[in-house]
């Protein structure tokens, strides 16, 4: 049974780059964003911070689809790319965005169907590796 979604913050109630670093925070959490945050004034800071108003930006306008639909695309859409590292990363964050292993599980036979058995064994990979990590080896 599908969880219930998270709650998406309504995009009046910030500016659109604030409103996407607060659900970017939210989503993948303090430890990760902190630890890869660019250093202020440079380059890589700015970069970062268009690539969260863009990627991000998608999901705090709200719209039709919920977080959980938004996850689910997101984590088909690296695999199909063979995007792993994102993969793993959305992956690793499934229960603040209301996927459940179960539609984890699911979704590897549609990136499988759709994008090919090499999409799907290498997301299957990733999955299990950010499983193991989570529950110890052979979990």
């Amino acid at each position: 049974m599908p969880q219930a979604d998270p709650p998406t913050p309504s995009p009046q109630a910030a500016p659109p780059s604030e409103a996407a670093r607060a659900l970017r925070r939210a989503m993948l959490g303090d430890a990760y964003i902190d630890a890869n945050a660019a250093p202020a004034g440079t380059v890589a800071a700015d970069f970062q911070d268009y690539i969260t108003t863009v990627a991000w930006g998608a999901w705090a306008r709200g719209g039709a689809l919920s977080p959980r639909d938004r996850s689910l695309l997101v984590l088909a859409m690296t695999a199909a790319m063979g995007r792993m590292e994102e993969f793993r990363l959305h992956a690793s964050v499934r229960e603040r965005t209301g996927v459940t292993e179960e539609e984890l599980d699911e979704l590897l036979f549609q990136i499988a169907g759709y994008c090919g058995a090499p999409a799907g064994l290498a997301a299957r990979r990733a999955l299990k590796e950010v499983r193991d990590g989570r529950e110890g080896p052979g979990a």
